[in-house]
């Protein structure tokens, strides 16, 4: 099942570029390079569900934005110059796919009307870009399209 995922990048620090990683190791691009002066950001993105929920505690995911291993699986924003810029920044964020349950796919599954959604903190406190994996991270919600 593909599964649509929307995250909304609060308040990134103004001026620096962020983009969705797709790929892994040294074969990857940076797609939806966005950057603002205020406001948020929105990335949008499809990943797919794989598993067998009789032997799978939780969903499996994959597809080209999904890193990680299962029971860990996240995705990436790429910052500054990993997202092509000329930047003093280098860096990544982590948004993880934990909490996403075999309930909340067959939610979705019923209703092709919804989808997942998630805000996560774009700056960090002491005014850089926010990086590493995001904490506190609130989850995931459905939503619809």
């Amino acid at each position: 099942m593909e599964l649509s995922l929307h995250i909304i990048l609060e308040k990134p620090t103004a001026g620096v570029a962020f983009g969705l990683q797709k790929g892994s190791g040294n074969k990857y691009e940076t797609v939806q390079i966005q950057q603002t002066d205020s406001g948020n950001l929105d990335f949008y993105l499809t990943v797919t569900t794989k598993g067998d929920r009789l032997k799978d505690a939780l969903p499996r995911f994959g597809g080209p934005f999904i890193q990680g291993p299962y029971m860990g699986n996240f995705i990436y924003l790429d910052i500054g110059t990993l997202a092509g810029q000329v930047s003093p920044w280098n860096r990544r964020l982590k948004i993880p796919m934990a909490g996403i349950t075999w309930e909340i796919i067959d939610q979705l599954s019923a209703d092709v009307a919804l989808m997942l959604k998630t805000n996560v903190a774009g700056t960090a406190k002491d005014g850089s870009p926010n990086c590493a994996t995001v904490k506190p991270f609130n989850g995931w919600r459905v939503v619809s399209k």
